[in-house]
């Protein structure tokens, strides 16, 4: 049973690479869509960081 479990895991797991790494009609990949969007996503996550800080501390006083 663990060696049909792993194996139907590891299908998965490459299944779901070979996805995300598949280029569309302009040679692109979700993964390389990704890598562009992370800082965007990363400097609305540090602002909503700040704002949630100063809210706490807002409330605090």
């Amino acid at each position: 049973m663990g060696l049909l479990k792993t194996a139907l895991i590891g299908a998965a797991v490459y299944g779901a690479i070979k996805y995300m790494t598949k280029k569309d009609e302009n040679g692109r990949s979700i993964v390389d869509n990704i890598k562009d969007k992370a800082p965007e996503w990363m400097e609305k996550a540090k602002n909503i960081k700040d704002e949630f800080k100063t809210e706490l501390e807002r409330q605090r006083y």
